[in-house]
């Protein structure tokens, strides 16, 4: 830390103005206005910068300590352009005091100031008018006024103080001091008065002060064309002040908002325009600029070359929509957070696409896929179950890579260790499963449902079409990725897949092997593997590109990715909590069988059992205590529900909730009275996946058809919700919505339908009052198209 001199204080306390600057003579260089008045400051500068590149990647902004937010005049101000957003102003007020609270060194580069000043200007004019016009004419006798055009250093005098007195206010809300400083371009030229400035702004920083900062708009002559200096940007806009002083004061990340959503490779607006998620120095030749927002004398072109040169400086940059509604409240966190909100600048370009472009060339080359003929796509499945087990070793090795880093880093439960663990017997398994979707895929895409005769001429047909682009989310479990990729083959279905890094070798070989057997018929990306920083509420949010969600994973990654996936459908189940309800009438080796698998075959499976509900009149018996004795050897730990508890003198730890799905060697017991009491309590606590009753009463049927469960079971093992026992070949997920697919959801859950109708010139003009033609609507044999 060096000190630049002894700071002047000339200025009333009372108002809490203050001229600051050296005792050298002529370095008075700016105003300031502190929030708080009677402070009297030595000012100091740090020299050293901790970081002297910029972010390549957004998820490191949460990283950044330094932050100027810039905001643009069409943020700040109304639509009228007449006085200023405050709902706006607040939310940005209410997020830069969140993050400065958080420890961050924060710094506002607003504008507002004119706009605020031709409020008050104009109410000034039209009150004097009125004034006037009311002595010479009478109150009653008032002419049309008229506003003057008022000169913008006027306005920005008259609105400066009222400005900042709004800053005041709203921070002070937040216990958050504030400092003004107005700048103009000549205070970046002379060394000594930058070196003021700098020092000044980094004491603020230091007492953990808020700076807002400005040009003097009040004394600031025009900005000169092509008036900056090499290697320096001159200040004409706030967008250069933002960048220049980013540079100045070392900061680590820039927001720049204005009322557009970031950087588009054509004007916004345009039928093609699409957003730029990332970009890099030297793509400005491939994009134009549209025009300027309806205020401020920046506009996106002044906007990219201020980014750019700040990029340069080494700090990150990232342009956003500050002004959208539903965005406004979060969209400063958003970008600190490392969300994918407007264009972020970087410096490094990755190797691979961005995970945008991997969804066009997925759909892209998913259309192709779904017209080839359905023996093509059970040619290339069966390819990939061969290759599964001709590649075996490879795809082992890579899996014993995973499973060391994963057990070395020491994160992974052991039920997650052996999702992770791959086997000889879990390749020959999945190649098993793959030939049977290969089988299967023959009449899927293009089967006719329905037939209708509307009319003479005129046949309508309901057929099944693939989805479009689907999205799977899996944790570690790297078998999903054939299992997937196969259901989407077979279904003409384009596939993002997005799995854990636990797995990320594994992964890598098995996405390798795919596309190797997507090959065979030119399609190979049609399956992609995401494996780019990307994170999963940012892919949740490409709502224009993908058509279906599918998490596969623990309870709460599929809740987090219901709530984040705000415009696309997702299929899943949030929990498994399932159900066994013994009867008083169940058969005592049935019951030992069914309880030990549904809850011991696997425990972290979404089909495990979770609860075992036990008719009354079983306990105290001989088949309730072989029951116990079986789970306690099988190392289970019971919980008591609170009716069973109440029978007994000394009970297991009593449950906590009914509605736990404990995914592991855990399990509660509840005692109910009857079988429509299980029905109940199911309804009440399960989670509609899998539920199942043991009994040798008939009844079960009652059981089969009131009990509102994705997979319902008699005298059966829950794990039998599940694709492949079904005979599916294999699932992309269990689904318990009440729409479109239920239960272990397998190929048929991944087509949808579309009408075609073959008329002969027909209108709907035919069939009017005054028509020719008379609507049939009759029934016709389905028959299935010959695909040559």
């Amino acid at each position: 830390m060096s000190v630049c001199g002894i700071v002047l204080c000339v200025g009333c306390y009372a108002t809490g103005w203050l001229a600051l600057g050296c005792f050298k003579p002529r370095f008075v260089w700016c105003i300031l206005k502190f929030s708080s008045p009677k402070r009297v400051f030595f000012l100091t500068v740090s020299l050293a910068r901790a970081n002297s590149n910029s972010f390549a990647h957004r998820g490191e902004l949460r990283k950044a300590k330094r932050i100027v937010v810039k905001l643009g005049s069409a943020v700040v101000t109304r639509g009228d352009e007449c006085g200023l957003a405050l709902g706006r102003l607040a939310s940005v007020v209410e997020q830069v005091a969140m993050l400065q609270n958080q420890g961050r060194e924060m710094m506002i580069v607003t504008s507002g100031a004119v706009a605020f000043g031709k409020q008050r200007l104009r109410h000034e004019i039209l009150l004097s008018q009125s004034v006037r016009q009311a002595l010479h004419s009478g109150q009653n006798q008032l002419k049309d006024m008229s506003v003057p055009v008022l000169e913008a250093r006027a306005c920005a005098a008259a609105g400066q103080s009222g400005l900042m007195a709004l800053y005041e206010a709203m921070f002070a809300q937040y216990s958050t001091c504030t400092a003004q400083v107005l700048v103009t371009n000549l205070d970046f030229h002379d060394d000594q008065k930058r070196r003021n400035l700098n020092s000044t702004l980094q004491e603020l920083l230091r007492m953990n002060i808020v700076p807002i900062i400005n040009t003097n708009d009040a004394v600031v002559p025009p900005p000169e064309p092509n008036s900056d200096l090499q290697g320096v940007i001159s200040i004409k806009d706030n967008d250069s002040l933002a960048a220049r002083l980013a540079v100045e004061m070392k900061a680590d990340l820039l927001i720049a908002l204005s009322d557009v959503e970031g950087l588009y490779d054509s004007p916004p607006g345009t039928d093609d325009a699409k957003l730029i998620d990332i970009f890099y120095p030297g793509d400005q030749l491939s994009i134009t600029y549209g025009t300027k927002s309806r205020v401020g004398i920046g506009g996106m072109e002044a906007k990219v070359k201020a980014a750019l040169w700040a990029l340069q400086g080494g700090t990150s940059v990232v342009i956003a929509n500050g002004t959208h509604p539903k965005v406004t409240g979060h969209v400063i966190t958003d970008i600190v957070e490392g969300k994918k909100v407007g264009t972020f600048f970087s410096e490094v370009k990755p190797a691979g696409p961005t995970v945008e472009q991997q969804t066009e060339m997925a759909r892209n080359s998913g259309r192709t896929l779904a017209a080839l003929h359905p023996d093509q796509r059970g040619e290339i499945i069966c390819h990939l179950a061969d290759l599964l087990v001709e590649k075996k070793e490879e795809i082992l090795a890579a899996n014993k890579m995973d499973m060391d880093l994963a057990v070395n880093a020491g994160q992974l439960s052991p039920a997650l260790l052996n999702r992770l663990s791959l086997s000889p017997a879990k390749l020959n398994s999945l190649a098993i499963g793959l030939r049977q979707i290969a089988v299967a895929s023959q009449d899927s895409v293009g089967r006719v449902l329905r037939r209708t005769r509307v009319a003479h001429n005129l046949e309508l047909e309901q057929i099944t079409v693939p989805i479009g682009v689907l999205l799977v989310i899996f944790e570690a479990r790297p078998d999903c990725l054939p299992q997937v990729s196969a259901l989407a083959i077979a279904s003409g279905n384009a596939l993002l897949a997005k799995g854990g890094k636990e797995a990320a070798n594994t992964n890598r070989i098995l996405h390798e092997l795919t596309q190797e057997a997507l090959d065979i018929h030119w399609v190979k990306e049609a399956v992609q593997l995401v494996s780019t920083r990307e994170e999963v509420e940012d892919l949740c949010r490409l709502d224009e590109m993908i058509d279906l969600i599918i998490p596969r994973g623990s309870s709460q990654l599929v809740r987090n990715i219901q709530s984040a996936a705000k415009g696309i459908p997702v299929l899943g189940h949030s929990e498994g909590i399932c159900h066994v309800y013994i009867d008083s009438e169940a058969a005592i080796d049935k019951v030992i069988k069914i309880v030990r698998d549904s809850k011991c075959d696997y425990p972290a499976a979404c089909n495990a059992m979770e609860t075992l509900l036990v008719h009354r009149d079983i306990l105290r018996t001989p088949l309730f205590d072989q029951i116990i004795d079986m789970l306690r050897t099988e190392q289970v730990k019971i919980h008591a529900g609170p009716r069973f508890a109440s029978y007994l003198t000394f009970s297991p730890s009593e449950v906590k909730s009914l509605r736990t799905e404990y995914g592991d060697l855990e399990c509660c017991v509840e005692v109910v009275d009857t079988m429509q009491e299980a029905i109940d309590h199911i309804h009440r606590y399960g989670s509609s996946h899998t539920d199942v009753i043991v009994t040798e009463n008939d009844t079960a049927e009652r059981f089969l058809q009131q009990l509102d469960s994705a997979c319902v079971f008699w005298n059966a093992s829950s794990r039998f919700a599940d694709g492949y026992r079904f005979g599916l070949g294999a699932e992309v997920g269990i689904s318990t919505a009440r729409i479109h697919a239920r239960g272990p959801v397998g190929l048929e859950g991944l087509l949808t339908t579309k009408w075609v109708l073959r008329g002969d010139g027909h209108t709907a003009a035919d069939f009017s009052e005054q028509g020719t033609m008379k609507y049939l609507h009759e029934n016709l044999p389905v028959t299935q198209p010959h695909i040559q």
